[in-house]
């Protein structure tokens, strides 16, 4: 299955305007023809950090199997909200440090929390197993 098969896009915003960036547009003004090129030159250092991101994702979410594995085995509970707790208060001193609006970082956390704590009931149901989901785990 591609990408394309997917329904991943968000849908599209009938109060968004949308400009489609084209060399044909850029030849004809040298003002516009530099943006462009300022804007290529951004969006692919912005595709070089999103693909570090999914990468610190995955390697994050192989550390979180790994401690959903020790839980199971040991009896834990999925949750531990104090450990919660401290990561919203080091995500967001480090937001503020990086000049990153600390939502940024509240966002993050819930997604992080959110998804690991389902991957941390799903083992224990499952008797220890990490699943297909964790299979590089």
């Amino acid at each position: 299955m591609s990408d394309s098969e997917h329904d991943w896009l968000r849908p599209e915003e009938t109060s968004e305007t949308e400009t489609v960036i084209d060399a044909d547009t850029a030849q004809r003004n040298p003002e516009v023809a530099d943006a462009v090129a300022k804007i290529s030159s951004l969006r692919q250092s912005i595709d070089n950090v999103d693909t570090a991101i999914v990468s610190l994702l995955a390697e994050r979410f192989k550390y979180t199997s790994q401690v959903g594995l020790l839980k199971a085995r040991a009896g834990f509970a999925p949750a531990d909200y104090k450990r919660e707790r401290y990561q919203i208060e080091r995500l967001h001193r480090i937001a503020v440090e990086a000049g990153l609006d600390p939502d940024i970082a509240e966002m993050y956390r819930e997604f992080v929390v959110t998804e690991a704590k389902r991957r941390h009931k799903r083992i224990a149901e499952n008797g220890g197993d990490p699943g297909v989901l964790d299979v590089f785990a």
